[in-house]
């Protein structure tokens, strides 16, 4: 396939009020492509908006709440209407949590896999007869380092990334005889504003990592894998350092996460 250039490319991306998703869309913009941003702050979406000069146009914000059924449709709808269609579907909304899961409520579990996992499917399903139509199509998983290797403290939102990126690795066979690039990205931690809103955690709560990136580079990182239709990329040193000894070293890995998670 050739190197996929955005510009004139018709996106659909979630999660794009704030953080990596507020890059996405910014890096988009500029390569010339037309973007569907939704999220749920509105305020924030068209602080978006603003920042781009006469660019703006370019740009569509739509908000609501990705995990909605109702919303998702009226997205695809607004993409055929304003767009006549879409190439790149961006999966890239999400919400966290840390906590033991003994002690956490059964509405967290559910509201992280609605969020992460379902919602992520479902709009896809729904694109997916518009990206046959697409030029270079693609579908953009964003998904995590914790995908390749679970960690304690975040259960909920391990075993969510887990389902996302098997379900992706089954999707990008089953959309490959369609011309249909499925590209996963597992960014470690991400510095943004992601940790502010985590559901159902104590305050002062700590998210340990092996390192941090910022939100720009990982955005980065994402248009780079898009352009060359990569079918998964795992991001900074700390992440492949723990997808690698969860592979050559799992008791040692299990004990190191015992002592310092």
């Amino acid at each position: 396939m050739a190197k996929r250039s955005f510009d004139g490319q018709r996106v659909l991306l979630t999660g794009a009020s704030s953080g990596i998703g507020w890059y996405l869309a910014s890096e988009l913009v500029r390569a010339g492509a037309m973007v569907l941003a939704t999220s749920r702050r509105g305020d924030r979406l068209q602080a978006l908006r603003q920042s781009f000069g006469n660019p703006r146009k370019r740009l569509l914000a739509l908000p609501g709440d990705i995990s909605d059924a109702a919303h998702r449709q009226r997205l695809i709808d607004t993409a055929e209407e304003q767009f006549g269609g879409l190439d790149v579907v961006i999966n890239n909304a999400g919400i966290g949590a840390i906590g033991n899961f003994e002690n956490a409520s059964p509405e967290r579990l559910r509201r992280i896999f609605e969020v992460d996992f379902f919602a992520a499917a479902e709009l896809t399903r729904l694109a997916i007869p518009h990206l046959k139509r697409g030029r270079q199509p693609a579908v953009c998983v964003v998904s995590s380092v914790l995908a390749h290797r679970a960690v304690p403290g975040k259960s909920e939102y391990c075993a969510a990334k887990f389902a996302l990126r098997g379900w992706s690795e089954s999707l990008r066979l089953e959309l490959k005889p369609s011309g249909i690039d499925v590209v996963t990205i597992s960014p470690s931690t991400t510095r943004s504003e992601f940790f502010d809103s985590l559901l159902d955690t104590a305050p002062g709560s700590i998210s340990s990592s092996l390192g941090s990136q910022s939100a720009e580079s990982v955005a980065r990182h994402i248009l780079g894998a898009l352009r060359r239709g990569q079918r998964e990329l795992i991001l900074s040193p700390g992440g492949k350092a723990l997808v690698w000894l969860s592979r050559l070293a799992p008791r040692l890995l299990d004990r190191l996460l015992l002592q310092y998670a």
